[in-house]
């Protein structure tokens, strides 16, 4: 295994992440958890700075304070622990709403920040609205949130996010102090750039699984094909359902809000709802079915469920303009269809046909690019790359006060 170190001292790394709710199922939060794992089992001396939503509402004045923090972008950071630890590379994942944004100007050494939703451009991160992609932030309408309460469903929990996004990207202070801004996706790239952050200074990145996480298959599935996900409009399921041929058999996976009107939908198909599983119980299912249908309607950059489909050699069905569609179309790990049933019908047919074929094309890209030994090799090789490229990178440490 490679192990990211130097000649004669380990990497040190602060990671920096805002934890949302445990109720709500966050992918950034195991992204995060996941990589100070790898990190630290690669040799790497890794520190997490978290603040938690689970600890910080039980005070009844949060609300009133996570707003102030999100307009003005001052509030509660971790910059003096950070520079007690003394860190070579600090890497910021998320600061909403819970970290404020400007301390990170007073960061002295490399400061590297994975953007992974449209949170600067979009105060619902998702760029959707109505059912389909909305771009009117970032196009300049910028007040457009608080007009259509795109947070939370309310025009007043939606000022406050307006208001820190209304001089767009360019001027959000992450943003514009990160050396390296990593994007998971073509689209996450061209909204930075439109709102002119300089392309030189994205990199574009990929999601990993951890080592213990692979699930491992030796061979196609021949069962029913799967869709797992939240039963939510932007995860496309009652759109697929509407267009499903009644001949093919689906096994649902999940659970949300639009669970009566998947019931209903279903009643005429060949479908199953299956409800919500365990992640072992979700990789027998990925084993067994010969295909994964992703129907996001949204610019969803990198879900886990992808990833651990191509581990498991699970051909994906996706549709544009989803991210996994961006990926199948790059890696040909699946095939992208069209939004009516005879394209569906078309993509779930050529899937079959190629089954063994994209077993395999979904192992092997997932063995370069998404194992934990890809992941620490490249992100290592960033890290080095930074510090070596800084203006006396050698007394880094030094300048932190811990020589």
């Amino acid at each position: 295994m490679h192990h990211v170190t130097e000649a004669d001292r380990p990497l040190r790394v602060a990671l920096v992440h805002s934890f949302y709710r445990s109720e709500m199922p966050s992918g950034e939060n195991a992204v995060v958890e996941a990589e100070v794992a790898a990190l630290d089992r690669a040799g790497v001396e890794v520190e997490l700075f978290a603040a938690r939503t689970d600890e910080l509402r039980r005070d009844r004045l949060y609300p009133l304070r996570s707003a102030l923090r999100v307009a003005t972008g001052r509030g509660a950071h971790p910059l003096a622990g950070i520079e007690r630890f003394g860190p070579d590379v600090v890497h910021v994942h998320n600061l909403f709403p819970n970290l404020g944004r400007r301390w990170v100007d007073d960061v002295r050494v490399p400061l590297v920040h994975t953007m992974h939703n449209f949170r600067p451009v979009c105060i619902n991160t998702l760029l959707l609205r109505d059912g389909a992609v909305c771009t009117l932030c970032p196009d300049g309408d910028r007040w457009a949130g608080v007009r259509h309460g795109c947070y939370q469903g309310s025009r007043v929990a939606s000022v406050p996010p307006t208001w820190a996004n209304r001089r767009g990207p360019a001027a959000d202070p992450l943003l514009r102090r990160a050396d390296r801004i990593l994007v998971l996706s073509q689209a996450q790239a061209d909204v930075l750039v439109g709102g002119g952050v300089p392309a030189d200074r994205l990199v574009h990145d990929v999601n990993f699984l951890p080592r213990s996480s692979d699930p491992g298959a030796d061979r196609p599935g021949t069962g029913p094909w799967l869709f797992v996900g939240r039963l939510r409009d932007e995860k496309g399921i009652t759109r697929l359902l509407e267009h499903w041929p009644r001949d093919e058999a689906i096994r649902i996976v999940g659970q949300g809000p639009q669970e009566a009107e998947v019931r209903r939908l279903a009643a005429g198909l060949d479908a199953h709802l299956v409800g919500p599983l365990t992640r072992a119980e979700v990789l027998t299912e990925m084993r067994a079915a010969q295909g994964l249908v992703f129907p996001s309607i949204c610019l969803e950059a990198a879900p886990l469920v992808y990833l651990e489909a191509l581990a498991a050699g699970l051909p994906v069905i996706a549709f544009y303009p989803s991210g996994p569609a961006e990926a199948i179309a790059r890696d040909g790990t699946g095939v992208v269809a069209p939004w009516d049933r005879a394209g569906i019908t078309a993509a779930l047919q050529q899937v079959r046909a190629r089954r063994s074929e994209l077993f395999e094309r979904c192992r092997a890209v997932f063995e370069a690019q998404h194992t934990e030994d890809a992941f620490v090799q490249r992100r290592g090789a960033l890290y080095r790359w930074l510090v070596a490229s800084t203006t006396a990178g050698e007394d880094i440490r030094a300048r932190w006060g811990n020589s």
